[in-house]
This record gives C-alpha cells, sequence and structure tokens, in this order.
C-alpha cells in the first residue's frame, strides 16, 4: 500500500522519467511553451523551477550544474541569455499551467504549460489593470500623516481649479453678452438702413396743379361791361 506517497512516478521508473522530464524541461525552454497532461506538468513545475532559479548566476559553475539536469548545450545557451533576462526579477512562479480539456482516447486532462514572463498578451492586459495597494500597520502615524497631507493637497489643487473654472465662465458668459448686445446693435443698424431704403425707394406723390380761375373772372369782366352798357343806355 502506498499511504503518504505524495511523489507521482508517472507509470514509468527512475530513468526513464528522468529522461522524459529534462526532455520536456529543454523544449519548454526553447519553445516557451508545450502541451502535455496536467500530471506531466505539475512534476516538470517541480524539476524545472529549481533549474529557472540556478540560470540567474550566470557563471561556470551554474551552467555545468545545469547541463547535468538538461544534457542539451543549445538549451542551456538560451536559457542563460535570453530567460534569465526575463525572470530575473521574478522570486518565482516561472511557469503557468492552463487547463485545457480531456484527450480523446484515454480522457486524459490536457494543459497547456508556458513561460510566465514571455506571453505578450496576459502581460499587457497586466499593465492596463490597476495597481494594486497594500495596506500595513507598520508606520500607522506617519502613513496617516502623508495620507493627510496628500488629501490636503489634492483638496488645495481641487479648489484651484474650480476658481480657474469659475472664472473661466465669468469671462465666457461677459464674451457672450457682449457678442449678443454686438449683435442686437448690428440688427438695429441693419433695420434702420432698411427703413431708410424703403422710404428712398417710396415715389413722392404727384401734386395736382389746380385749375386757374380765370374763366369766372371773364365772366365778372363780362357782366361788368354789360352793366355799364346798360347804364349808359339809360343815360342815353
Amino acid at each position: 500500500m502506498r499511504h503518504g506517497k505524495k511523489f507521482n512516478h508517472l507509470s514509468r521508473k527512475t530513468a526513464h522519467r528522468s529522461a522524459m522530464l529534462s526532455n520536456m524541461a529543454s523544449s519548454l525552454i526553447m519553445h516557451k511553451r508545450i502541451n502535455t497532461t496536467v500530471a506531466k506538468a505539475k512534476a516538470l513545475r517541480k524539476y524545472i523551477d529549481p533549474i529557472l532559479t540556478k540560470s540567474k548566476t550566470d557563471d561556470t559553475h551554474s551552467r555545468r550544474v545545469v547541463f547535468s539536469y538538461l544534457q542539451d548545450k543549445e538549451s542551456v545557451s538560451e536559457l542563460f541569455n535570453t530567460v534569465a533576462e526575463k525572470i530575473a526579477n521574478r522570486p518565482g512562479g516561472y511557469t503557468r499551467i492552463l487547463r485545457t480539456g480531456s484527450r480523446l482516447g484515454d480522457n486524459a486532462e490536457m494543459c497547456v504549460m508556458e513561460l510566465v514572463d514571455f506571453n505578450e498578451l496576459l502581460l499587457k492586459e497586466e499593465g492596463a489593470g490597476k495597481a494594486k495597494t497594500r495596506r500595513s500597520r507598520r508606520g500607522g502615524k506617519s502613513k496617516s500623516a502623508e495620507t493627510s497631507a496628500k488629501v490636503e493637497e489634492t483638496a488645495v489643487v481641487e479648489e484651484v481649479a474650480t476658481e480657474e473654472a469659475e472664472a473661466q465662465e465669468e469671462v465666457t458668459e461677459e464674451t457672450t453678452t457682449e457678442e449678443a448686445s454686438a449683435d442686437e446693435v448690428s440688427a438695429e443698424e441693419v433695420e434702420a438702413a432698411e427703413v431708410v431704403e424703403e422710404v428712398a425707394e417710396t415715389p413722392e406723390p404727384e401734386v395736382q396743379e389746380e385749375p386757374e380761375a380765370e374763366a369766372p373772372a371773364e365772366e365778372e369782366q363780362s357782366s361788368d361791361e354789360k352793366e355799364e352798357g346798360s347804364g349808359e343806355d339809360k343815360k342815353d
């Protein structure tokens, strides 16, 4: 009975298992991603994490130790030249396991195992996300003072911004009122000009000349002459 034995032998002998893990580690270093079962991926994680940590110190001893595990010169040079630069600031957790479902045939649980620092899409998403803040009880007074000072600074900045916004609004209102008054004056001028044009265009009424009162005068003269003639006739 194998009670308490947590090591997974992967149904292989020691030599076979070590050779398989060595080849898988070399493939992961060269291609940065491999497809395998979840059980093999978990075993490979325990195998490759110490190798990746060892590659952070680039010296002859580290290269020889890593070569004793990988047995591949190309993967060793790739590890120390490119991979070590990417994982230099990472304290651990160099790999990621993404489950992809079950395999047809034996229904084994499959996954994709990759190096964390070489997945550019996830790195962009993490960079675009908000930065997490940590809270600690150490130095609470100093941090509270700093936070209060920051709050005061932000309040002052907000007040200044509101004052500037109000000043800009007043200026814009004044300009709008001036423009409106100018528009009104221009409209009045246009109306006055139109009225003047209408007055100039309207024709003056023609003055009808009254007929001369000559005929009645002649009639009066003729009547006087008749009266004078009649008077003379009477004298005669």
